[in-house]
């Protein structure tokens, strides 16, 4: 059955506010950035709010989202879906986000999210994007875009299929940020608070327990600048921008191709750690699972078998992540990380015994993560697979 989209569910955004009436606490506000973050599965960063009473006063007059209702980002990076949760709770910013709710027993939006992400989809936002320096799609021209719709037990059969699949990608997104936050609990009891197992024994002199030694960050980490021109980089390669670099999150699990690079990068190997030098303040750091090149604004670091794990979890710990900031050059347009200073952050080095069992530990939530986030690889390759067999029709459910 061909017909709109405005045809079974209502188009719409959200009621305007003003700068003025935003507020430091209460209700998260967010713009497309904050819902490209969730659909990345990613937590939202740098986001206003409005007041608990504004958004009660909104509900109750013009409404807000609720579980099943799909969000289009319209402005700027537009056309990324993404279908509010039961567990959920924002409002969003006008024009920067279209609303599409009270679908009726025609179109499911869980098949309307697919299809916003198929191919077909794609295609058909890109025409209707307007504007030149920053494009942006019309509600009023959502309403008129067409597809053919199978019938709704076949949409809902297509979309458990899919979902099925980004409901293992999110349940292993959760347990490799739960592992993270364990490993960040662990680094932060025995090297920041000093309490490792037998603290209670250990004199402590200056804040350096017995049996430990003050070093610096350059003591434990070793940085690679392997550079590769163009013409030495080999396609099908992975490659990791700054923009594939999640902030807060050490297991880097995302890349693209070097197909996309025309500019000099850096060689690194499986495991390496990978710091964003430029705004250091965004947290962008963590360990790599595959060989491949990065940006050169990138610092590749790695450290022999004895210091990684501490050299992984110094140098993604907020502290670390706070001195680069304090302590960064200020570039043409915007901060960046200074090696010069960086090897310069005091480091507290435990004895052998100690070293070994914390690496013993954090090598075992490291090998973790890294098992989810390729699996989560496969999984999205295979759903991305699928995806535009079963909006196709090609492959029949």
């Amino acid at each position: 059955m061909k017909t709109t989209i405005g045809t079974h569910c209502t188009v719409t955004s959200s009621k305007r506010f003003r700068l003025s009436e935003r507020a430091e606490s209460g209700v998260p506000f967010f713009c497309s950035k904050q819902i490209i973050q969730l659909e990345n599965g990613e937590i939202p960063s740098d986001y206003d709010h409005i007041t608990n009473e504004h958004f009660r006063d909104i509900q109750i007059k013009y409404g807000v989202p609720s579980a099943g209702d799909l969000l289009i980002t319209t402005r700027g990076t537009y056309g990324i879906p993404y279908i509010y949760k039961e567990r959920d709770c924002f409002y969003f910013a006008d024009g920067n986000l279209t609303w599409l709710k009270d679908f009726d027993d025609c179109l499911s939006s869980h098949y309307l999210y697919y299809w916003f992400k198929s191919y077909e989809g794609q295609k058909k936002i890109d025409a209707i994007a307007k504007g030149t320096a920053q494009k942006a799609v019309p509600i009023a021209l959502i309403k008129d875009l067409q597809l053919s719709l199978p019938p709704i037990s076949q949409q809902k059969r297509i979309a458990s299929i899919l979902s099925a699949y980004d409901d293992l990608i999110e349940n292993n997104r959760r347990q490799i940020k739960l592992l993270e936050e364990a490993a960040q609990r662990l680094y932060r009891e025995w090297f920041v608070e000093l309490r490792f197992p037998g603290h209670e024994g250990v004199k402590v002199v200056d804040g350096v327990p017995e049996g430990w030694k003050k070093g610096t960050f350059d003591d434990i980490c070793t940085v690679k600048k392997d550079a590769l021109t163009p013409d030495k980089i080999s396609p099908g390669m992975p490659y990791i921008g700054l923009e594939h670099i999640p902030r807060n999150d050490f297991c880097l699990a995302d890349w693209g191709m070097s197909e996309e690079v025309n500019s000099n990068k850096f060689r690194f190997n499986a495991g390496d750690i990978l710091f964003g030098k430029i705004r250091p303040y965004f947290h962008k750091v963590g360990f790599t699972i595959c060989n491949g090149i990065c940006s050169t604004d990138s610092i590749v670091m790695n450290a022999n078998d004895e210091y990684y794990c501490l050299l992984l979890m110094t140098a993604s710990s907020d502290e670390f992540v706070d001195y680069t900031y304090q302590t960064c050059k200020e570039g043409a347009k915007m901060p960046r990380a200074d090696w010069n200073t960086m090897k310069m952050y005091p480091v507290l080095i435990p004895d052998s015994v100690l070293l070994r069992r914390f690496n013993k530990q954090i090598s075992a939530i490291k090998d973790k993560c890294t098992v989810l986030a390729l699996q989560n690889r496969q999984l999205t390759e295979a759903r991305d697979r699928l995806l535009p067999k079963l909006m196709s029709g090609e492959m029949e459910v």
